[in-house]
C-alpha cells in the first residue's frame, strides 16, 4: 500500500497523498494535501480502485480534476458543459 500512495504523490505533485485503511476490509480513506500540509481533497477508495490499473489511472483524473476545482483554475459548471458535449458526440458517433 506504500508503494501505491508513493506512486499517487508521484501523480499529483506538488500535493502529498495518504492512504489509512478503514476499518471496513477493502475501504480506504485517500487524503491530498497541499504543500502547507492543508487538506484539499478527501475520497473513500476501494482497494480493487488501487490495484486496478485502469481504476486507479481513472481515480487519478478524477483527482486532478478534483484538485483543478480547488485550485479555482476549474469550474464545476464548465465540467458539467464538458461532460454534455462529450455525451453529445457520444450519441451522434453511435447513429
Amino acid at each position: 500500500m506504500k508503494r501505491i500512495g508513493w506512486l499517487l504523490t508521484e501523480a499529483l505533485a506538488p500535493y502529498q497523498v495518504t492512504l489509512v485503511r478503514h476499518e471496513q476490509a477493502g475501504h480506504f480513506t485517500l487524503q491530498v494535501f497541499d504543500e502547507s500540509s492543508h487538506p484539499v481533497v478527501q475520497r473513500s477508495v476501494l482497494f480493487s480502485e488501487l490495484e486496478d490499473q485502469r481504476l486507479l489511472i481513472d481515480l487519478v483524473d478524477g483527482l486532478q480534476r478534483d484538485l483543478r476545482v480547488a485550485e479555482g483554475r476549474l469550474q464545476p459548471s464548465m465540467i458539467a458543459a464538458l461532460q454534455q458535449v462529450q455525451h453529445q458526440r457520444g450519441q451522434t458517433l453511435g447513429l
